[in-house]
């Protein structure tokens, strides 16, 4: 039943999207969660830093904030498959399954450097792709470049998703120095710019250089896991590992571009878990980032699987546990 409604495009759909948005987010007003002794908040990087001086600890205009940036991504998750069009349909399902994905961990939903950086890294993949079959030098390249080291200066640990600049000119190009040299100068670009503005206002650069090596490398707070949250967990992760699995099996069938869209999202959610598993500066901060790739992944298995009810229990029941980690948020 609710999967039926949510695969619908239909203006009443958008309405019923921005009510779960409500019923998911009331806790972040009702419940509002601390900081934390994250290291992106212990040494915020300069434009993470320069948000939160402008809004001056306020709790409620920090989630208003942070609410505003959801609505952006939401319509970016959107636009991308429209924009592209490699599910095939047009379908709101990204959208909402996007938006219960980063709701399962309700710490998540306040003031944070990870939902603006993973704003401009989907604009960053828009740019790739957008450099498929285009004539002579793609300038692409340099403004996805850009747009990840920007989202690098809320989030460093964005930084390490410029592999998919390299991804996008093996996959999408024919090989050439100047495309790369491209990548790496709009990758530089904002670095250089906030160097110069912290030398011109006789800023420490070695204290930027610190926080950003802390940032990447440092040992951050450990998140205590509940058992609903794990449950959920387990769950959401089959119902990805079941649309992964499918999508596998329908790829040769794709068209080229939404073919290689695939890749760089595959690519996109491999880096992802790497840098969990890997890295002891990333916690669960990770999941506005992991969550781009896998609601599409999901997307397309609710959309094109043949079977109705299996994956109607699937949704339904996705649906039902994160509002279930909200509710025992607020109580």
């Amino acid at each position: 039943m609710l999967l039926r409604i949510f695969k619908g495009t239909d203006p009443g759909v958008i309405l019923l999207i921005i009510i779960t948005l409500g019923l998911l987010w009331i806790g972040a007003f009702t419940n509002p969660q601390s900081a934390g002794p994250f290291i992106y908040e212990t040494a915020p990087m300069p434009l993470y830093s320069l948000v939160k001086y402008f809004l001056a600890g306020n709790h409620i205009a920090g989630t208003i904030f942070t609410l505003v940036l959801v609505f952006v991504m939401l319509f970016l998750i959107s636009g991308f498959n429209t924009a592209v069009f490699f599910i095939n349909e047009r379908t709101f399902l990204p959208v909402i399954l996007y938006l219960l994905l980063t709701a399962v961990f309700p710490f998540n939903q306040k003031l944070n450097p990870v939902l603006p950086a993973a704003i401009f890294l989907i604009l960053a993949m828009m740019r790739i792709m957008d450099a498929y079959r285009k004539q002579g030098i793609a300038y692409n390249f340099f403004d996805a470049g850009i747009l990840i080291s920007i989202g690098s200066l809320f989030y460093a640990n964005l930084i390490w998703f410029v592999i998919l600049l390299f991804v996008g000119i093996v996959m999408l190009r024919t090989v050439n120095f100047s495309e790369i040299a491209l990548s790496l100068l709009g990758l530089i670009t904002p670095f250089i710019v906030v160097a110069g503005f912290f030398y011109v206002m006789d800023r420490d650069l070695g204290l930027l250089l610190s926080d950003f090596t802390d940032n990447l490398f440092n040992d951050n707070s450990v998140y205590k896991f509940d058992r609903v949250t794990v449950v959920v967990l387990i769950y959401a992760a089959l119902i990805l590992l079941i649309s992964l699995g499918f999508l596998s099996n329908q790829l040769n069938a794709k068209k080229v571009k939404a073919r290689k869209t695939y890749f760089l999202l595959f690519w996109a959610f491999g880096i992802s878990l790497v840098l969990y598993f890997l890295l002891p500066s990333v916690s669960i901060e990770m999941m506005w980032l992991t969550g781009i790739p896998s609601c599409y992944f999901m997307a397309h298995y609710f959309v094109f699987v043949k079977r109705k009810l299996l994956p109607e229990i699937f949704f339904t029941g996705l649906f039902v546990m994160i509002l279930l980690v909200q509710i025992l948020n607020i109580f």
